[in-house]
């Protein structure tokens, strides 16, 4: 498994890199949002990859972030995605936005991407809902962090028998209307009314 590259930047397309990793040209295909943040032709580049060998081809996915990679692996869980369809949608929404249209089931926002129609958003942001966990939460390149209020919050709903993605959702919302500030108490009581309406 190939988990990163690091290395030069040797020449990009529309969809795509090439990393010179020590001689070695590596073709990465990436998000639109990835390939406009790395920067010229002849820099550094360090990006997070995902490896997918299918029967007829390996193919090297390139992200600036763990989370846009954390995000793509959700993506191409659900039936009907695959890697470059995860790319597209990845392309429109980053991935706060991704999370946020999971966990308001708002399958508008994930049809905008090239080749997603309605059936197949609805099927996204429906399986998504639950799988999302902690990274429905927080800025598109990290996680929520452990020991955090939020997450204590998501814990403690977990507890009181909501579905990891429900509770991502309330709590969610809870730190929309609190900020990101908000202690413990006020999140979980906050989060308990929203999940019940």
């Amino acid at each position: 498994m190939i988990a990163r590259l690091a290395g030069i930047l040797a020449e990009t397309d529309a969809g795509s890199a090439v990393l010179d990793v020590a001689g070695v040209g590596y073709l990465v295909l990436a998000s639109t949002k990835t390939l406009a943040a790395i920067g010229p032709v002849g820099g550094q580049v360090m990006l997070f990859t995902e490896l997918q060998v299918r029967e007829d081809a390996m193919t090297l996915f390139g992200f600036g972030s763990q989370g846009e990679r954390d995000w793509f692996r959700l993506l191409t869980g659900v039936q009907g995605v695959g890697g470059r369809v995860a790319l597209a949608i990845l392309s429109i929404l980053t991935p706060d936005e991704l999370a946020q249209a999971i966990a308001r089931q708002d399958k508008t926002m994930v049809t905008r991407a090239a080749g997603v129609g309605p059936k197949l958003a609805e099927r996204i942001v429906r399986e998504l809902k639950d799988k999302a966990g902690g990274i429905a939460l927080g800025s598109g390149s990290t996680a929520v962090p452990a020991g955090s209020a939020a997450q204590d919050a998501i814990s403690a709903l977990g507890n009181l028998g909501f579905k990891p993605g429900e509770a991502s959702a309330a709590v969610a919302a809870a730190v929309d209307d609190l900020g990101a500030d908000a202690g413990l108490d006020a999140l979980v009581r906050l989060a308990l009314r929203k999940a019940a309406r």
